[in-house]
């Protein structure tokens, strides 16, 4: 839990108005920075036969999440030629 007596807001609150800062070309390099970091533990925790399956899933939801992500702030970036 985010502690939120110091400043009233939360880590996502904090998060957003430092995204309100990066271009959207910042902003998309960090979200595929994230997802090739979360690529590379998912891939480094299928070489332990016992890894842990619940984490293992709340990665790859994550990853997935951030993939969606990226692909809505390239679609933001890149002019609709059908318009």
């Amino acid at each position: 839990m985010t502690d939120t007596s110091h400043t009233g807001h939360t880590g996502d609150e904090a998060q957003e108005a430092a995204n309100d800062m990066m271009t959207p070309a910042m902003r998309l390099l960090e979200l595929q920075t994230q997802h090739r970091a979360l690529d590379t533990r998912i891939h480094e925790m299928y070489q332990y036969p016992y890894q842990n399956q619940i984490l293992l899933q709340r990665l790859k939801k994550e990853k997935l999440r951030l993939k969606d992500a990226i692909e809505r702030l390239k679609d933001e970036m890149i002019p609709d030629l059908n318009a």
